[in-house]
């Protein structure tokens, strides 16, 4: 049955990921009675017409086996126990493939259409389903009724088939009156057999109709409203406000460690007044050149007044301020910059007169 609409809105958004997980966790997942029923009949008639000359053969031999040592039992309770052993094991033996063809097949058959799938879920007690008002709600629901409709219609379907097969071969069947006995069980047989046959391909048909439907209305259940799939969102991914609220946090941060970073500065290369990129070397811990700081508009102008405080040279070149712009903070100049940058590390040193 469907689940009942929150007052959220109408189910019109496609299920998450989540949602697919979460309904299957709880084992709810498009499972075919249909395909389940057709497959064991099929199968397991199609096995059996294999099966059952080895069936009746062993059958046969069975009963031969206690027809023939039948003068040298006794009447007692411990000979009927061991004869009655002896059967029911014989017939173990041989009913066992056609036990272990129909656990194969109902296993398979539901793996086929839901994949492997172990919960326990489904068993645990809910005591909703003991609300008597919900379950006159459950037997007189639209689901009841489609299923109540389709159980009717394959009846109905299944003894048109039985009806018409026996109709068709009804003349032969007159004259089996003056035939024995065993050219009627054949007849009967067969007409049987063919009875089944027609019945297997009715339900294989039916199955992969009911399979789409369940499909169908899985997918319908699984559906959210606009309300869910905001509310999935925020457990998942956390409260959007939040999280930009935790962004600001870093990133502020993350800017009072860069500032940190320009009183150490060699030098800040400017746009002069959109960027500003502060620029250190050490000859004895760098291989080249870093970026120790970087900024635009307000930060560049932040950099450009720590610069100043702490006696840091600022100088102005847009084209290798808009290059060095680009490189990650605390990474060393990329080699097509080398020249440029040492030139202007070149010009702060003689200005201040040291060479670090």
């Amino acid at each position: 049955m469907a689940e009942e609409t929150p007052s959220g809105g109408e189910r019109t958004e496609a299920p998450s990921a989540k949602r697919r997980a979460d309904f299957r966790d709880k084992g709810q997942v498009a499972q075919s009675k249909e395909i389940n029923t057709a497959a064991l009949m099929t199968i397991t008639l199609l096995f059996w017409f294999f099966y059952m000359p080895y069936f009746f053969k062993g059958i046969t031999e069975l009963i031969a086996s206690i027809w023939n040592a039948s003068g040298q039992y006794t009447v007692s309770t411990p000979a009927l126990v061991n004869l009655t052993a002896f059967i029911l094991e014989n017939l173990g033996k041989l009913l066992a493939p056609l036990f272990i063809t129909v656990l194969v097949v109902g296993f398979f058959s539901s793996v086929f259409q839901f994949g492997w799938l172990f919960t326990a879920k489904p068993l645990e007690p809910d005591l909703s389903k003991f609300d008597p008002i919900k379950g006159i709600g459950r037997m007189f629901s639209k689901r009841s009724l489609v299923e109540l409709l389709k159980s009717l219609f394959k009846v109905i379907l299944i003894a048109w088939i039985a009806y018409s097969t026996v109709l068709s071969r009804l003349e032969e069947a007159l004259i089996l009156i003056d035939t024995s006995a065993i050219t009627t069980l054949v007849f009967l047989g067969k007409t049987a057999a063919l009875i089944l046959a027609k019945v297997c391909a009715l339900l294989i048909v039916l199955a992969v109709f009911d399979f789409m439907f369940v499909k169908w209305e899985m997918e319908e259940k699984m559906k959210m409203t606009k309300q869910e799939v905001k509310e999935e969102y925020k457990e998942t991914e956390g409260d959007p406000y939040i999280k930009s609220q935790i962004r600001s946090i870093q990133q502020e941060m993350a800017r009072r460690r860069m500032m940190a970073e320009v009183p150490e500065a060699d030098v800040v290369i400017t746009n002069p007044t959109h960027l500003s990129i502060a620029v250190k070397y050490d000859s004895d811990d760098m291989e080249a050149p870093q970026v120790v700081a970087k900024g635009a508009e307000l930060v560049a102008l932040k950099i450009r007044e720590i610069a100043k405080e702490h006696d840091i040279p600022i100088m102005e070149n847009p084209p290798v301020a808009r290059l060095l712009f680009k490189i990650e903070l605390g990474a060393t100049i990329p080699e097509s910059l080398f020249k440029a940058v040492a030139e202007i590390l070149a010009h702060v040193y003689s200005l201040k007169g040291t060479r670090r």
